[in-house]
């Protein structure tokens, strides 16, 4: 069985806006490395909505971009992709699947048919997973900025603390640190 990490960028005061993260070839090279590492990519319907507007273009070479972006793109192409959506239904995105039925019962089955494990990079739906206590380990690129604005990490709340394990902190030269935590037993 394939352990669900989530990982996404988070500001010092939990903004999780994708547009607030640095971008340079570090961090870049710190998620790419995250998703080389994983059997699948997880979305809910609005991250994958906003990574199909830009990366098939990029990896089809119909949009202008530099080699490491395009090298991202083909990989992201390829990889596995799995949506959770009660509103849409077509993904027509290279590799996306849409996870029907039971949340809990259709993530379970994702991890255990993916040993190389599963990649989480959606906020709201990480709040859902970690309330049904599927997520197994967290990777948090927290930026050196504070935002003053959301969307923030688990705004809609968890029903109690989630205690996490400490296992690594990796300093940035843009000031970011990768934290790496797993759910304490």
């Amino acid at each position: 069985m394939g352990l669900l990490t989530f990982s996404i960028n988070i500001t010092l005061d939990g903004c999780i806006d994708h547009q607030e993260g640095i971008a340079d070839d570090e961090t870049h090279a710190f998620f790419t490395k995250l998703m080389d590492e994983s059997g699948a990519m997880l979305w809910g319907r609005v991250t994958y909505e906003l990574m199909e507007s830009s990366w098939p273009a990029v990896a089809r070479g119909d949009t202008e971009a530099p080699p490491a972006l395009r090298e991202w793109a083909l990989k992201i192409d390829a990889k596995p992709k799995y949506v959770v959506s009660s509103t849409r239904t077509d993904f027509p995105w290279n590799n996306s699947h849409q996870l029907n039925g039971d949340l809990r019962t259709a993530i379970q089955q994702l991890k255990d048919a993916t040993p190389n494990g599963v990649l989480l990079g959606s906020g709201k739906l990480a709040t859902e997973l970690d309330r049904l206590d599927l997520i197994d380990e967290y990777k948090f690129l927290v930026q050196p900025r504070i935002a003053g604005h959301g969307p923030t990490l688990y705004e809609r709340g968890l029903p109690s603390t989630r205690k996490l394990e400490f296992i690594s902190a990796t300093p940035l030269r843009c000031g970011a640190v990768a934290m790496h935590y797993q759910r304490a037993h």
